[in-house]
């Protein structure tokens, strides 16, 4: 019991890990493309890329807090966990959707004009 306890709480740490990292990867390309755009060699596209990127880093964090969910649950099941890994579940269901579909509108238009995408 107290090994699942262990790993349920690392892999939890390290979904928040993976979250912010993602969040900070996202922050920094944002500051790069604001310069840019100060600069004057901005492209929309680039924030396009940011967003799904950063989707990408909180679709994985969310996959490592779901199975640290689990272990929860196995440990003490209830409703309360229940509902709350429905909720996650839920959550990066839709996220994931939504990403999806994000990523094909940006590989269509990388196909489409490939132009756009070429100083990014």
């Amino acid at each position: 019991m107290i090994i699942l306890e262990t790993i349920e709480l690392v892999i939890s740490i390290v979904s928040i890990v993976v979250v912010v990292y993602g969040a900070i990867v996202a922050f920094i390309a944002f500051l790069r493309t604001e310069i840019r755009r100060i600069s004057g060699k901005y492209n929309i596209q680039m924030l396009r890329l940011i967003r799904a990127d950063l989707g990408t880093y909180l679709l994985l964090g969310l996959e490592l807090l779901i199975s640290a969910d689990i272990l929860k649950t196995i440990l003490e099941p209830g409703l309360h966990e229940l509902l709350v890994l429905g909720g996650i579940v839920l959550l990066r269901t839709i996220l994931s959707y939504f990403l999806n579909r994000e990523i094909q509108e940006i590989e269509k238009d990388r196909h489409e004009h490939p132009e756009l995408f070429l100083n990014i």
